[in-house]
């Protein structure tokens, strides 16, 4: 899979191929959902009734509270019937004609309460389990967008820079669409200083800055009046309008020549760019392409009254290095014998970009490869700031033995967090997710539960908690409903696991803080349901204690 975020494919680092991308393009549709239950339809249910509209007692409260329903119908099987909180059971306290009550177990998480006899089931009312985690109220983004976001920037100015699939941010694109594009300020909210026009016709994946100006990258062809000339990837002024140049056009000879104008970034690819980084002044992508493109437009037509522009192609699978003029640098990955690229992978990449410390320029490349510049690969390897292949990381023989969708570093913990489809690491068990060292060894002290489902993304918090989504049902044998919280060790981290169901895909999360200066994370990505209650991709988390 390719696609952005940390999962970037960049992250890909949420970010693999241009399918992917027209998947998430197509999931990205905000759709009505309606809350399904999580056992299914049940039997008859013998007479018991409950209304599922109806407030528990109390409606919230932590694990081991006890939480009194009304419900009829029950004593007849009081000493056979379960109860159970979001597919977590509980300890039955007492029955009556008229209610039960029981004791919120320890690892439940909000959700449907349910009563079984046996092979049938009866629903009843939502209750809310506290936890640490909760919506930052100080964040104003409320409506948030209305598709997916992919990448943040943080700006010298101390503003933010969003990209993504999205036509509308916070309510503020009803009247004029806000294509792909936003400036907001620290808390979410709309800045409307931005200049970006029609923005771009399609996916805008990653957003850079290189010497003082703002490069945008994803599968788009034209960006506000320019509607063509652009190979996904141009780039903007600082205040969001696009860069050009003037170029002189020559026409026939009874014609007038006249100065046109261009985008100045003269360069792209011919597939989607999923992954940009800057190193060294320079602009680095990563994707599905197998082509850079340029186009040269001063020469002049002697058959038609119209400019003539001429694309130029050379080969440059998956990794490109270009100049800021847009221009190929072709001091890095580059055979002058051929005229064109090292051979890459053979399947698609993800990546992510050591942007500093001792790893600084390194780049991390993950996917659907066993081989890469003909080099055995187990779905995973790393390069050196030329973009040679890294002696040093050492995944051993093997690798992993399956797909990996997303990874992750934490340069605080000197940790690499991987997930996909495999189920060993250099022949090691570590089903779906493992974490690595930095000379990619498999780090031991992270055992991995029995999943029920799949995951996709992961990341590693500064304090050592790592953030997991996906299509999961239960993790070592609790319920989670596509989002938890993990230790270092593995383990579902005490008290952050509480929250309710996840639906959606996360493009990053991102350790921050909220307007009163309470540690926070930020989920970015195309998601539309968390805790059971409807979001629009971008939601700030208050964490109200630090990890126990």
């Amino acid at each position: 899979m390719y696609y952005k975020g940390s999962y970037n494919m960049k992250k890909m680092t949420i970010v693999a191929a241009f399918a992917a991308f027209l998947m998430l393009a197509g999931g990205c549709s905000k759709k009505e959902e309606v809350f399904s239950e999580p056992y299914g339809q049940g039997k008859n249910p013998l007479g018991i009734v409950i209304n599922t509209a109806q407030v528990p007692v109390p409606e919230s409260g932590n694990p081991g509270v006890e939480v009194t329903i009304k419900a009829t119908g029950l004593v007849p099987y009081k000493d056979k019937l379960i109860l159970r909180i979001n597919g977590e059971q509980a300890i039955v306290k007492e029955v009556t004609e008229n209610s039960i009550k029981a004791v919120v177990p320890d690892n439940a998480s909000s959700g449907v309460i349910s009563i079984s006899v046996e092979d049938k089931v009866v629903f009843g009312p939502v209750f809310k389990v506290n936890g640490y985690l909760s919506v930052d109220p100080t964040f104003r983004a409320s409506s948030g967008a209305n598709n997916a976001v992919f990448q943040r920037l943080v700006t010298s100015d101390g503003k933010i820079m969003l990209v993504g699939a999205f036509t509308n941010y916070d309510n503020r694109g009803a009247i004029k669409p806000i294509n792909r594009i936003v400036r907001t300020f620290m808390d979410g909210s709309y800045d409307a200083s931005l200049r970006s026009g029609k923005g771009a016709n399609g996916l805008l994946t990653s957003i850079i800055s290189v010497s003082g100006k703002l490069t945008v990258a994803g599968a788009f062809s034209g960006y506000d009046q320019r509607t063509e000339n652009i190979s996904n990837i141009t780039m903007l002024n600082s205040n969001g309008s696009i860069d050009t140049m003037g170029i002189k056009t020559f026409r026939r000879p009874t014609q007038t020549d006249t100065t046109k104008y261009f985008p100045k970034f003269n360069g792209g690819t011919d597939g989607v760019i999923g992954g940009m980084y800057e190193q060294n002044g320079k602009v680095l992508v990563t994707g599905s392409f197998r082509y850079y493109v340029s186009r040269r437009y001063d020469k002049p037509n002697k058959y038609e009254t119209k400019d003539t522009v001429i694309l130029d192609s050379i080969e440059m699978r998956q990794i490109a290095r270009l100049n800021t003029d847009g221009t190929l640098d072709k001091s890095y990955r580059f055979n002058t014998a051929t005229n064109s690229g090292l051979p890459g992978g053979n399947g698609s990449i993800g990546s992510y970009f050591h942007k500093e410390g001792a790893l600084a320029g390194k780049m991390l490349l993950f996917g659907s490869f066993t081989k890469f510049d003909n080099t055995v690969a187990g779905y995973i390897t790393r390069l050196n700031p030329d973009g040679n292949i890294d002696p040093t990381f050492n995944p051993g023989g093997a690798g992993a033995d399956f797909r990996i969708n997303n990874a992750s570093y934490n340069a605080v913990t000197k940790r690499y967090i991987i997930t996909g489809s495999f189920r060993t690491y250099n022949g090691k068990s570590s089903e779906y997710i493992a974490m690595l060292n930095e000379d990619g060894t498999l780090d031991p002290t992270f055992v991995p539960k029995k999943v029920e489902g799949s995951l996709s993304e992961s990341k590693q918090l500064n304090n050592g908690l790592i953030v997991v989504t996906g299509g999961f049902k239960t993790y070592g044998g609790v319920t989670r409903n596509g989002f938890m919280i993990l230790e270092k060790t593995g383990a579902l981290a005490a008290g952050y696991n509480s929250t309710g169901i996840f639906n959606g895909w996360l493009g990053d999360v991102i350790d921050t803080q909220t307007e009163d200066g309470k540690p926070a994370i930020l989920l970015i990505g195309n998601f539309y349901r968390f805790d059971n209650e409807p979001v629009n991709n971008i939601l700030r988390l208050v964490i109200n204690k630090e990890n126990p």
